[in-house]
């Protein structure tokens, strides 16, 4: 499984998902975490079923989100921090270009919880595997 990770280590807001990184390959070796920029050539050739970790504005604990969140997320203040990674992954929906995206969403308020989000992050992929 690969889940293609997403953060600035310069804002802290956003960099959680990053911070977490390290303990997250640890846990998960079979895991294949690969850091990305959003703008550059994401998603790869012939990846049609994504799975993003992430910092999400506007969310209270970390959560699974998916195209249908991404909607709702278009008409309210709830979205990924980086709001060209929302608009991004909409557009190649449109495209055909990517099926499914799955968003580990960690709220980007939720530095100081750093033990609770990496249990919560761990179970996710868990579910998910």
């Amino acid at each position: 499984m690969k889940i293609y990770v997403f953060g600035n280590p310069l804002v802290k807001e956003d960099s959680l998902p990053l911070v977490i990184l390290p303990t997250l390959r640890v846990c998960r070796p079979q895991i294949n975490f690969i850091v990305v920029d959003p703008n550059e050539n994401f998603p790869p050739e012939n990846e049609k079923d994504l799975i993003i970790l992430d910092a999400v504005k506007g969310i209270s604990s970390t959560a699974l989100l998916d195209f249908s969140d991404l909607a709702q997320v278009e008409k309210s203040p709830v979205s990924p921090h980086d709001y060209d990674l929302l608009l991004h992954l909409l557009l190649l929906k449109k495209m055909g270009k990517v099926n499914k995206v799955t968003i580990i969403g960690i709220p980007q308020d939720s530095i100081d919880k750093k033990a609770e989000v990496i249990d919560r992050v761990l179970a996710f992929i868990d579910g998910l595997s």
